[in-house]
């Protein structure tokens, strides 16, 4: 038996964006069985875009607000899905798929049916070169399963100073600072992680049950993905499916300024992290307070090398900022 899929879009202020999406989706070997679109627009710009352009198996919703940020909208959204849903799936709103894209997610819950959630692949944003026989990778580059790519420099700097993640891309160190799923290779296997990104992820509607998107991340909500699929992990396998392929063309309108970005970096990635370890040990404190503090120095590092350097110095200053701030105000953990 088909599964039966929903399709949630979360969307700001983004009505060109979201077009250029559900145009991609209307062209998908598996359309969704329903598409939701959930609004925190204070504008009518989106809802008059989708009466222009019609999508089949489309609801529209515009929240009030009180429900705008993207944890709400996707709370609300699950709130709205019918009971004999058996897939969830999120999309961010600037996203573009392969045609194949819902095909190939589903196929990974029939190959492997004890799975909670399954990611998609973005294809656009690091540069892989599969890797020649008994070729040995400088520290240049991050190789894995055959593949490789260039290392940041943030990486390199870690790697140098014994800090680099000990666990796979997608899995989640005692100290944090894991490699994201973005180190896949697009080898077009399958995967098993910890961690996904929630704007290419899926679910099945069961797992709501018991796990919400936490009500910690409000407003732009970063790493509330991080938080949701770590805290999910604890309960059954997660995996990511590099032939479930899509772009990310990035819109950086309802983006926070750069000085509140970099702190809720910082303070964010505190929160998933003692979430995830609440007693990480002091070797893994002390470890995770180094990588932080590498970091903030690369940041602060780009003042001088790159184009945007008032930027650079803003999100150096919030992140510093929300360093400090833990010493005297640490996040309140929520428990699932």
């Amino acid at each position: 038996m088909a599964l039966k899929v929903t399709l949630i879009i979360c969307t700001y202020k983004r009505a060109e964006s979201l077009l250029r999406l559900l145009q991609t989706v209307r062209t998908q070997t598996q359309y969704p069985d329903a598409i939701l679109i959930i609004d925190g627009s204070p504008d009518e710009q989106t809802e008059a875009m989708l009466h222009a352009n019609p999508f089949a198996n489309l609801v529209y919703f515009r929240v009030d607000p009180a429900q705008r940020g993207l944890t709400k909208q996707r709370n609300f959204g699950i709130q709205q899905v019918e009971a004999q849903t058996d897939i969830v799936c999120f999309l961010d709103d600037d996203v573009l798929l392969e045609p194949t894209y819902f095909e190939a997610l589903l196929q990974t819950y029939a190959v492997y049916p004890e799975a909670l959630g399954v990611g998609g692949y973005i294809t656009n944003e690091t540069q892989w070169v599969p890797m020649q026989s008994n070729e040995t990778p400088s520290n240049s580059w991050f190789a894995f399963d055959g593949w490789k790519r260039s290392e940041p420099l943030r990486n390199k700097t870690r790697r140098q100073l014994g800090l680099d993640a000990d666990v796979p891309p997608g899995f989640i160190p005692m100290f944090s600072h894991g490699r994201s799923v973005g180190f896949l290779p697009p080898s077009g296997k399958i995967y098993p992680v910890q961690q996904f990104m929630g704007g290419v992820s899926s679910f099945r509607k069961s797992v709501f049950d018991r796990l919400q998107f936490s009500h910690y991340f409000e407003g732009y909500g970063l790493y509330e993905d991080a938080d949701f699929t770590s805290r999910l992990s604890k309960l059954g396998p997660l995996y990511v499916n590099t032939a479930a392929r899509l772009s990310h063309h990035h819109d950086f309108s309802g983006r926070p300024n750069a000085y509140k970005y970099g702190r809720m970096v910082v303070r964010n990635g505190w929160y998933v992290w003692r979430v995830y370890a609440p007693q990480p040990g002091w070797r893994n404190r002390v470890k995770w307070n180094l990588i932080t503090g590498v970091l903030i120095a690369i940041r602060f590092s780009n003042i001088f090398t790159a184009s945007n350097r008032m930027d650079c110095l803003r999100e150096t200053l919030g992140r510093l900022s929300g360093w400090l701030s833990l010493i005297v105000h640490q996040p309140k953990i929520e428990h699932s």
